[in-house]
């Protein structure tokens, strides 16, 4: 039996891990590479396997790292089932067909300039992918092919995200293979903490922030309530929120309506210009058995009237061109969550320049260098990640140590400073493989 890292080792994006053993192969995770000069190549390049003998794929939760390169491997030719939980599933029709417009319009731009690159993806393919999807539910057990059986629990990162249990039999022996998928933040809103899984025999475990601790939430909320009541109401700005379409804008809102009600954050009107956030929004509305009850309350509550945010959901480009003449008064929450993309840009071209801080730097959007002269206000406590102490506490659920552990889904030196703190302080045997490592297991 043998784990290939086609993806995630010494780097956040590009999730893909292959099984193969004497009766079957399979994929864990078939992500888009993201971020940096070289991701468009990686992406190109990375289905260099034989996809005819994939016998299914294993998905752990909907965001692109980890869903953005099935439609490719559809394409390709992969016809088999992508088995994945119900709002996973609702999530990738949202994402993927997202994803391939942006695609195929950039793909559009640059023909335009004679260039002959195709893109990676259609919104065709992108609709071919979903249909392969087969739906599980969290705890269930199910047997993709007559030597595996399989087990989806809940990660705590996203609505539907998943840590994958696998059994897998390989000449008379069957071995336990554990992929956590992105480990979520305990006690934060939206969903369930994480589930502890107890026995693996081999442990992929992720380590986005395996080098550094969050503030706890209570922390965090300060620093939220302070950034909004010193903008809006004492300088009379305008707050922008750069935010995931899926995930974080939909905790966001969660926790503005939480703040209201509290009596810590005055009525404001909200705009969440984000057309996928807006989809994403009713995914999780569609499968509110899976949040955690504080936010289906505070679902209640809103839909209940009475004095509460003014949340505006924006479809239109010109309703969102608009914004830029509101001066002060105005929460915008807007993809992309790196900046790199989308209506955020917009929106930061317009509030950045306004003299409310006295930071001073310069950046570039648009290709227009921009002077920086508002407050910037860094609140690290809402990442959707586990930080160093709760994947370790994590970690420490196990009845007894894997006999292999695999670090990925972090920079390299993050993954490594982790693999080092599970050896130093749980004394577990663990490493960071590099990018194509196989291993035998």
């Amino acid at each position: 039996m043998r784990l290939t890292f086609y993806g995630a080792a010494e780097e956040v994006t590009g999730s893909c891990f292959l099984v193969e053993t004497g009766n079957t192969r399979f994929l864990v995770d078939c992500g888009l590479f993201q971020g940096g000069r070289e991701a468009e190549a990686k992406n190109r390049n990375s289905l260099d396997f034989e996809i005819e003998g994939i016998d299914f794929v294993l998905l752990t939760h909907a965001h692109l790292d980890h869903s953005g390169l099935l439609r490719r491997l559809v394409a390709f030719g992969y016809k088999g089932p992508i088995y994945a939980t119900a709002a996973t599933g609702d999530l990738l029709e949202v994402m993927l067909a997202d994803a391939a417009f942006i695609q195929q319009r950039e793909s559009d731009r640059k023909r335009n300039r004679r260039s002959r690159r195709q893109p990676l993806y259609t919104v065709k393919q992108a609709q071919m992918t979903c249909r392969q999807v087969r739906p599980v539910a969290y705890g269930e057990a199910f047997q993709p092919h007559p030597s595996v059986r399989c087990r989806f629990r809940d990660a705590g990162h996203i609505l539907g995200s998943a840590i994958i249990e696998t059994w897998v039999r390989d000449g008379g022996q069957t071995r336990n293979l554990v992929f956590s998928g992105d480990i979520g933040q305990p006690g934060h809103p939206i969903v369930e903490d994480p589930d502890h899984i107890e026995a693996a025999e081999t442990l992929v475990v992720e380590s986005t922030y395996g080098n550094r601790l969050h503030k706890n939430m209570e922390r965090t909320l300060d620093e939220f309530v302070h950034a909004v009541r010193e903008t809006i109401e004492e300088k009379g700005g305008n707050v922008i929120v750069p935010a995931f379409a899926v995930g974080r804008t939909q905790e966001i809102i969660y926790l503005i309506i939480k703040l209201h009600r509290e009596g810590r954050l005055p009525e404001i009107d909200i705009y969440v210009d984000s057309p996928m956030a807006l989809a994403a929004t009713e995914v999780t509305l569609k499968h509110m058995d899976l949040v955690d009850e504080d936010a289906a309350e505070a679902m209640r509550w809103l839909r209940g009237g009475g004095g509460k945010p003014r949340i505006n959901f924006v479809q239109e480009f010109a309703q969102s061109q608009a914004l830029s003449n509101i001066r002060g008064g105005a929460l915008i929450i807007s993809a992309s969550g790196m900046c790199d993309a989308g209506r955020i840009r917009h929106h930061l071209r317009s509030n950045l320049p306004r003299p409310q801080s006295a930071i001073e730097k310069t950046v570039r959007i648009f290709g227009e260098e921009i002077a920086v002269r508002a407050a910037i206000h860094t609140i690290g406590g809402l990442s959707a990640h586990a930080d160093r102490g709760a994947l370790l506490d994590w970690l420490r659920a196990f009845r007894r140590p894997p006999r292999q552990t695999f670090v990925v889904h972090g920079e390299a030196s993050t993954a490594r400073d982790f693999a080092q703190a599970v050896r130093g302080e749980l004394g577990w045997r663990a490493e960071a493989p590099s990018p194509r490592t196989t291993v035998d297991l």
